[in-house]
């Protein structure tokens, strides 16, 4: 039997498959582009993320924490000092800090090079990394300014050629899971409130939140006080689960989203979850998960435990 084919007929077999050969692949599914473009935004947001880590003002560059008390604070390697700069890349004596009530005043000793900017200073009034721009001040390979955690002051320190800069092992993190970045509600804190945010310091801070996020994982409902002040851009969620001191950081981890829409929903996306500053240095003061969240299931998502010591 002869089959007769209409020239249209033939032209819709044939097309489909000259697409093939002509090509060579088979064609993507808009779900198939999705998937891969949403795996190498996570790749990418995770290459940012050591290189933030491991740049010159990454974590991984922290060598100190010392915390300044009223009235005169000598500076410098000796023992002798007030504060030491534990490193023989600092002088014997760098200078002395005073602090009286909120005002920060350093005198750099002779002989001392300290610049800010690339500019030598002597003499200079500091503002702490609260007011936003905190002073800078380069002492060699040093680096160092004042921090200001529940009315007291530090000098946090880092050594900018820190060889953990240049032997980084990278962070292990679960498998990217698209169903974890997950579409929540925000439920909004009318009048917005004060939690009780506690830290690695053994101290708690009262930190604003004007809401919660809301969200399904797996069935179960659950909810993440946020704490941001009215009208931020950000959301910044500190939380626990089930694999907290196990497969991930013991002191928790943290995650950001973009404020809410219009129509009140957020995207929370633990793919992004991360590592606190603790996880990499001794010398950070971190705040912790508050009680109300620490989620009762497993986010088998994000960073896992760094290849050090932890809580």
């Amino acid at each position: 039997m002869i089959l007769r084919l209409s020239s249209r007929r033939l032209s819709a077999i044939l097309t489909p498959l000259l697409v093939v050969l002509v090509l060579g692949i088979p064609s993507l599914s808009p779900a198939t582009t999705r998937g891969e473009s949403y795996q190498q935004e996570i790749e990418d947001w995770r290459k940012a993320r050591v290189d933030r880590l491991i740049s010159e003002d990454g974590w991984v560059t922290v060598i100190g924490l010392l915390w300044l008390q009223e009235g005169v604070n000598t500076l410098g390697s000796s023992p002798s000092n007030d504060l030491v700069f534990a490193t023989p890349k600092a002088p014997a004596i760098v200078g002395t800090l005073t602090v009286q009530d909120t005002l920060l005043h350093l005198e750099v000793a002779p002989a001392v090079e300290v610049t800010r900017n690339g500019e030598p200073v002597q003499s200079l009034d500091l503002q702490p990394d609260v007011s936003g721009e905190p002073t800078i001040l380069d002492l060699g390979d040093l680096r160092f300014h004042v921090i200001e955690r529940a009315g007291r002051y530090a000098i946090r320190l880092r050594d900018r050629q820190h060889p953990s800069r240049f032997d980084f092992p990278g962070i292990e993190s679960y498998p990217v899971d698209p169903e974890l970045r997950v579409e929540a509600r925000f439920e909004v804190h009318d009048p917005p409130k004060k939690i009780p945010i506690p830290n690695v310091l053994g101290t708690v801070d009262q930190e604003s939140s004007w809401g919660a996020v809301v969200f399904e994982v797996d069935g179960e409902t659950l909810r993440l006080d946020a704490l941001a002040e009215p009208g931020a851009k950000r959301l910044f969620l500190i939380f626990g689960d089930q694999t907290t001191g196990r497969e991930t950081y013991g002191g928790g981890r943290y995650l950001y989203a973009d404020a809410p829409d219009s129509e009140g929903k957020v995207v929370v996306d633990f793919n992004k979850a991360y590592n606190p500053p603790c996880a990499f240095t001794d010398f950070a003061t971190c705040p912790l998960p508050p009680r109300q969240n620490r989620l009762v299931i497993r986010i088998e998502a994000g960073e896992k435990k760094f290849g050090r010591p932890h809580p």
